[in-house]
């Protein structure tokens, strides 16, 4: 379809297969670029400095999250960090899905987007395409973080105990509202006391 509207401009001298080559590797081009973007820093967020990864591996607990199809409707939901042969990070999620009774997991991977000591990842679940995770506050005994995905669309409050407290629960909600995002905006899947 693309050659026939090519053909069918004025003035059209060159081969449409020569010119169909620059143009997919363009478009190409273009996909990688803003796939890229996926994994950049949002405007606002400032990722943890002297993380320390051996530290942060382990299993957490939702606290809240935003909504997003991937995750809608569990419940008890924990993620997993553990180390890759690769030197990446093997990331495992699972929760309950009360519509069909049944855990649902998804298994991804993450790698440091720059300096690791620095709390900012891509993470990917499907293939080749990545997202980003930043850890926008973690407290220094690594037990209850704010993580931002690839925008402020997207982000978690995790917690190495399932009900972390109300008053620590409290500093990361400001956190967060610092960065744009509302408190009616949370999914509160473990209630803070």
């Amino acid at each position: 379809m693309l050659l026939n509207v090519l053909k069918m401009f004025k003035g059209f001298k060159r081969d449409a297969k020569s010119f169909s080559k620059p143009l997919f590797m363009s478009l190409g081009l273009v996909s990688l670029f803003s796939l890229s973007g996926c994994t950049q820093v949002p405007k606002g967020v400032e990722p943890v400095q002297n993380f320390e990864l051996e530290r942060y591996l382990g299993q957490w607990h939702e606290i809240a999250r935003l909504d997003h199809s991937f995750e809608r409707g569990l419940s008890a939901v924990t993620a997993t960090y553990s180390k890759r042969e690769d030197g990446g990070v093997r990331v495992m999620n699972s929760g309950f899905n009360s519509e069909t009774q049944a855990v649902k997991s998804a298994e991804g991977k993450a790698y440091f987007i720059g300096s690791q000591d620095i709390g900012s990842l891509k993470v990917s679940f499907f293939g080749p395409f990545y997202g980003g995770y930043h850890i926008a506050k973690l407290d220094p005994d690594y037990q209850i973080a704010l993580v931002i995905g690839p925008n402020t669309d997207y982000g978690w409050i995790l917690a190495r105990k399932k009900q972390p407290g109300l008053v620590n629960c409290e500093v990361y909600l400001q956190a967060a509202e610092e960065l744009g995002i509302a408190r009616a905006d949370w999914i509160m899947d473990a209630p803070c006391q």
